[in-house]
């Protein structure tokens, strides 16, 4: 039943840009999305843009490419950059000795910036041929940060209004479709429950759904605290009378360690319940809440724990 239910959540939009604040984990969510849509039983195709996160290593693989590469059964992935993109697109449009040239000569990156926009274009569109394809049932876009993305998703409708004729504007105008059409592609915004985060996720709503005209999904809340198991209380006394009661014995300055840690879970709970809440007054989005996990580094076992999480939202959507 939730491999279902998870199946139709990642069907209802072919695309899915993952965005959000650098350092709330939206890389991670990407991956999360992509293991539990193939454990689902989907094709997913995850596309990176900027080529510095550590995706790939969650799933011990190499540095991604241009070309794609399968990260597990199910998942492939592949870094698209504009330089590629736009030698794909002339060499696809009857220009390869050009595109050559410009390679050879080192014009590609004034060719790539000479238009506001144009290497932001160059990525979407691809990832709209790519959709087109139908090669996945899923892609997952792993967005710029916030703030980039924004001009990300903006970038098309600029160039609309900048471009009147030829084969810019027409990709411009693919990628508006696209972007604007709810069962083609959404947004899905992660933050964390801290003040900051939430409240730029909430700005970042709203500039995506009205200036750059596109869906939004559920917003994911990363990295919560679970609450304290019920009757648990933190203090060094209580500690050592419950170790007591089942014959261990806690010394006093273990104790006051333990103690102190539960009083700052406890509190850093209460802060993320208070920052949720605000979220949901101020966003009337479906949220979906991942927990925390202790270790610098995700690997492939902690996102089938995330994924488990994921597929528990989903079923409570």
């Amino acid at each position: 039943m939730r491999e279902m239910e998870v199946a139709q959540f990642c069907s209802t939009s072919h695309v899915v840009i993952v965005a959000g604040k650098g350092g709330v984990g939206k890389t991670t969510v990407t991956a999360t999305l992509a293991v539990a849509a193939a454990r689902a039983g989907l094709r997913v195709l995850v596309v990176e843009v900027e080529g510095k996160s550590g995706l790939p290593a969650m799933f011990g693989a190499p540095p991604l490419a241009y070309d794609e590469a399968e990260l597990e059964p199910g998942v492939r992935a592949r870094f698209l950059t504009p330089d590629a993109a736009l030698v794909e697109y002339l060499e696809s449009h009857g220009m390869r000795r050009i595109s050559r040239r410009l390679v050879a000569t080192g014009a590609l990156d004034v060719v790539a910036t000479a238009v506001p926009g144009m290497k932001d274009i160059l990525v979407l569109g691809k990832v709209k041929s790519l959709s087109e394809a139908r090669d996945a049932d899923l892609i997952v876009v792993d967005a710029p940060a916030a703030g980039h993305a924004i001009t990300f998703l903006l970038s098309a409708r600029g160039l609309l209004d900048a471009v009147r004729v030829g084969p810019i504007r027409k990709q411009a105008a693919d990628v508006v479709a696209l972007l604007s059409d709810p069962r083609r592609c959404q947004v899905m915004l992660v933050t964390v429950p801290e003040e900051t985060p939430v409240s730029e996720a909430i700005d970042t709503a709203f500039a995506v759904e009205d200036r750059a005209g596109v869906a939004l999904g559920p917003i994911v809340v990363n990295g919560c605290y679970q609450p304290l198991p019920a009757g648990v209380v933190a203090s060094p006394e209580a500690i050592a009378r419950d170790a007591d009661a089942i014959g261990r014995f806690v010394p006093p300055r273990e104790a006051a360690d333990l103690a102190a840690a539960a009083a700052f879970r406890a509190e850093r709970h209460a802060i993320q319940t208070e920052q949720v809440e605000r979220l949901a007054r101020r966003l009337p989005l479906p949220q979906i809440h991942l927990p925390y996990v202790f270790t610098p580094d995700i690997g492939r076992a902690d996102l089938d724990v995330l994924a488990d999480a994921l597929e528990r939202g989903i079923e409570a959507l």
